[in-house]
């Protein structure tokens, strides 16, 4: 799965998310960040996560949740390094 694969994934995802402005989710790249530039709420990362484990095959565990970053680029990382390992 390529880098830009899984970037459209997660739009596919933020596209169910109803707090944030679809308009936003045009031209997303590795470097958007999900608190900064789509103003997603705190709480609603949980559920971002959750999607993001039945999109993407995988399981995250709360340590990897906990300390991800706010950009894109952190959230891809993670979703190949999990395929990576299965």
């Amino acid at each position: 799965m390529t880098r830009q694969e899984v970037i459209d994934g997660i739009v596919e995802i933020l596209q169910t998310v109803r707090t944030i402005d679809q308009e936003k989710l045009v031209g997303i790249t590795e470097e958007t960040d999900f608190i900064a530039d789509l103003n997603t709420p705190s709480t609603e990362m949980i559920n971002i996560a959750s999607k993001t484990e039945q999109k993407f095959g995988i399981e995250l565990e709360d340590e990897e949740i906990d300390g991800l970053g706010s950009k894109v680029k952190d959230i891809v990382d993670l979703i190949l390094k999990k395929q990576a390992e299965a």
